[in-house]
């Protein structure tokens, strides 16, 4: 983690501009193909959230943008950032989610059996230790229920909340392909449209080639 120096930053006239909106944050959505990455995990039998929960966060550290966080009004950029996800606490019992803090493996396999192990021993919903003083973070949820064409979050109005949000829906089958509705949210002090743009393009470039 280091600070950027704001002053010298190229940034800094964008920053400026946004950051004095009360509410600075905006949503993106749009449907990505899935259908090499359904092939993929079938074939290697992974789990569909956890894998896509890696194959996010692994793009979203590679868009410098999406590891800069507005801390008490300075900037800074983290090495590395990890997901803090949703995850049905037992469905077979309740209706009710917790969230899940894990830190980012780069191996898909590694990543997805510990994730699952981790989320099947937490037993708190809301278990906020492991996020208490963290912004290295990148918040995702899935509504595997709904294939949606917007989503919108719930958030505290704070200017400085600078954490990503990903979301999916549920996948349907279009000309022969399997998409998925998907939805960035960003702080617009920190990250532009071309940014979400490089993302999702980086994103499907790389499950293409799982």
């Amino acid at each position: 983690m280091k600070y950027i120096d704001i002053e010298k930053w190229e940034r800094k006239e964008h920053f400026n501009f946004f950051h004095r909106m009360d509410y600075p944050q905006y949503n993106i959505c749009a449907n990505i193909d899935i259908s090499n990455f359904f092939d993929y995990i079938r074939t290697n039998k992974l789990s569909f959230y956890y894998a896509m929960i890696h194959s996010t966060t692994y793009i979203a550290n590679k868009i410098i943008n999406f590891k800069y966080r507005i801390r008490e009004d300075e900037i800074i950029l983290h090495d590395k950032i990890s997901p803090s996800f949703t995850d049905m606490n037992n469905i077979d019992e309740d209706d009710l989610f917790k969230f899940v803090t894990v830190n980012m493996k780069e191996d898909i396999f590694e990543f997805a059996e510990y994730a699952e192990e981790k989320s099947k021993k937490q037993k708190e919903y809301f278990s906020f230790d492991e996020q208490v003083g963290r912004d290295d973070l990148v918040y995702i949820t899935c509504i595997p229920w709904i294939s949606f064409t917007h989503i919108s979050h719930t958030i505290t109005l704070n200017k400085n909340d600078s954490v990503p949000r990903i979301s999916w829906g549920k996948y349907f089958n279009e000309n022969d392909k399997v998409l998925l509705p998907f939805s960035v949210q960003v702080n617009h002090a920190l990250v532009d449209g071309i940014h979400i743009g490089k993302y999702l393009f980086e994103l499907q470039k790389y499950i293409n080639n799982l």
